[in-house]
């Protein structure tokens, strides 16, 4: 069985053996737009329909000849992938969709970022790509060139400019450069892919941003896990990055935020009670460009709409620790982290128990920071409030 990848130049764009191959089957499979190439083919047509679960399944029954056509490199976000492992397949690639793009554009591909928004959602996109110099966007209807450049300016991601290249290889191809203003009033084939390279170098923000760079409630500042803090807990957390993530009380959302930089692959989920510091949390996602998803409730509330995470952070618990970690930990995956951060001694007695009760490996870890600060032509100390660090870790089971 063969799988063959074909450009949107039809059988004009094949080597000649791969014809031959093609004719020579008994069975042809494909897209509608592939088996048009095709219209001299005497044997058995199939159009690619339904799932992929009905179609490895009528494969792996098929005993005659059989060639497989899809778009551009198979094993590039293609059938190629999923089928590979299913079936002993032979598999031909041709010129993906992103390196014609790069072609067409005269631009070197080897350091891009490529990302496929084809049926995906944008939620994260953000992060991804925050501070990256070169980055290909496979995208879709819903995710077209308008939708992204909408997207990056609501982040402030300004520094990029476009290259689209509609229809590759096509009859109505067409490729443009655009600013993103330009690609935002425009309108498009569905069939395109978008290059975003930066006109200017904006580099990521590194870890511990400091704390008058969010936007904090006002008059009365202060609820905010502080730099120090922080850095300290996202250690505890362990982020890889693709972590799916949980922040219980979020406030300002500065360790969501810095917990989405780190996670960039993964996901982030936030609760804040508070209306007005739920607000200062999107506010402070745009101004950081991290895309998470942020809500507005009293945790465990809502909790459900969540995915099971690898990490949770509680910066507060709202007198209801108990039952707050038991739902916590039974959606925690294996091997899952917990942190959480106290102010009281009785605080921490209690989720000390509770966390024990629960199964976990827990430790503590006491902070007790101060800052330098200028007097007169000297300097002192002026102390952080201490806090308790406490992290559980979750059992295999």
């Amino acid at each position: 069985m063969k799988m063959i990848g074909i450009g949107d130049n039809g059988a004009e764009g094949l080597l000649p053996q791969y014809i031959e191959w093609i004719h020579e089957c008994d069975v042809l499979i494909g897209g509608e737009r592939h088996l048009q190439f095709f219209p001299a083919f005497t044997g058995e047509k199939k159009v690619i329909k339904g799932g992929l679960s009905a179609l490895t399944a009528d494969l792996q029954q098929e005993t005659r000849n059989t060639v497989i056509l899809v778009s551009g490199d198979p094993l590039f976000y293609g059938l190629g992938g999923v089928l590979a492992k299913k079936l002993p397949l032979e598999i031909y690639p041709y010129t993906s969709s992103v390196q014609l793009a790069f072609s067409k554009m005269q631009e070197s591909w080897q350091d891009a970022y490529i990302v496929s928004l084809h049926g995906r959602s944008i939620k994260g996109f953000a992060q991804r790509i925050d501070g990256r110099k070169k980055i290909a966007i496979l995208t879709d209807e819903k995710n077209s060139p308008q939708v992204i450049a909408a997207y990056l300016k609501k982040f402030g991601m300004t520094e990029y400019d476009a290259f689209v290249a509609e229809n590759l290889q096509g009859e109505n191809e067409r490729c443009r450069f655009f600013t993103l203003d330009e690609m935002e009033q425009t309108f498009f084939s569905p069939l395109n892919v978008v290059i975003l390279k930066q006109r200017m170098a904006v580099e990521r923000a590194s870890l511990g941003i400091p704390d008058d760079r969010f936007v904090q409630r006002k008059p009365d500042k202060g609820l905010i896990t502080k730099k120090e803090i922080r850095t300290l807990c996202l250690q505890e957390l362990e982020l890889k990055e693709n972590s799916i993530v949980w922040d219980i009380g979020t406030c300002t959302g500065s360790v969501a935020i810095e917990a989405a930089k780190i996670a960039r692959e993964g996901a982030v989920y936030a609760i804040e009670k508070n209306e007005g510091d739920l607000g200062n949390c999107l506010e402070n996602q745009l101004k950081h460009r991290t895309d998470i998803t942020a809500v507005l409730g009293k945790a465990p509330e809502r909790l459900d709409e969540f995915p099971d995470p690898n990490a949770i952070f509680i910066g507060g618990n709202g007198g209801y620790m108990e039952h707050l970690l038991q739902i916590c930990l039974s959606r925690l995956q294996p091997n899952g982290r917990l942190v959480m951060n106290i102010a009281t001694i009785e605080n921490l007695a209690e989720a000390m128990q509770n966390l024990k009760n629960l199964g976990c490996e827990v430790s503590v870890l006491q902070a007790q920071i101060s800052k330098s600060k200028p007097i007169l032509h000297l300097t002192r100390f002026e102390p952080l409030n201490p806090i308790f660090i406490v992290t559980a870790k979750k059992g295999k089971n």
